[in-house]
């Protein structure tokens, strides 16, 4: 299966979800895991990297060319880090995707963000129906921050997109795990953090 992770808005942390998540499948799930990372920024790149280099297991090195998108996804979990500045390949990827997964921050920028991106999708495939999931990322962890649920609720207003329920909140786990090559359940496995991927996980690939 073909999993796209991606939105038009920057800081979203696509990055972040789909780093932690191949882990999870690859670790958790034991399926075989192929990551594309098609974004500029190489984030999710240099974070295998860094695994790599500290010889962490499983080693996992993503592709950074669209060419052969579609063509490994038979017997293994492929995930997509989508970029925005290769549009051809943005295409390319949309067109594949079995499924595609919309991280969302909190704030109203990012659900007009996600409309717009829902839109584009549709565009691209002509009307082919993909599944659509959102995910909130970034949470405020603090209950009385209205912005998380207010957030929530515009989501499930949207069409052609369902939210999902696990949250991923703003911890600093989060941002440490990609300096150290870890996913934040190897780094931390008793934190908020892990339970969290975990959660998302098991919603998105259930056994």
């Amino acid at each position: 299966m073909i999993t796209l992770i991606g939105n038009l808005k920057g800081g979203t942390g696509k990055s972040t979800v789909t780093f932690n998540l191949a882990l999870w499948v690859a670790t958790r799930h034991n399926k075989h895991v192929i990551v594309y990372d098609l974004d500029p920024q190489a984030t999710t790149l240099d974070a295998f990297e860094i695994r790599q280099e500290e010889g962490y297991l499983p080693a996992i090195q993503p592709q950074t060319s669209v060419a052969q998108l579609g063509s490994d996804s038979d017997h293994s979990e492929v995930l997509v880090d989508m970029g925005l500045a290769d549009m051809a390949a943005l295409e390319v990827a949309v067109r594949k995707a079995d499924r595609i997964l919309v991280p969302v921050a909190p704030s109203q920028a990012d659900v007009w963000s996600t409309q717009r991106f829902l839109k584009m999708v549709e565009n691209i495939r002509g009307g082919k129906p993909v599944e659509m999931l959102a995910v909130i990322n970034r949470a405020d962890t603090h209950h009385a921050v209205r912005e998380t649920g207010e957030a929530a609720e515009a989501i499930e207003t949207l069409k052609g997109v369902s939210l999902l329920e696990p949250r991923l909140y703003m911890r600093t786990t989060y941002r440490r795990s990609f300096s150290e090559g870890l996913a934040v359940f190897e780094m931390e496995p008793r934190s908020k953090a892990a339970a969290e991927v975990e959660e998302l996980g098991r919603a998105l690939y259930p056994v």
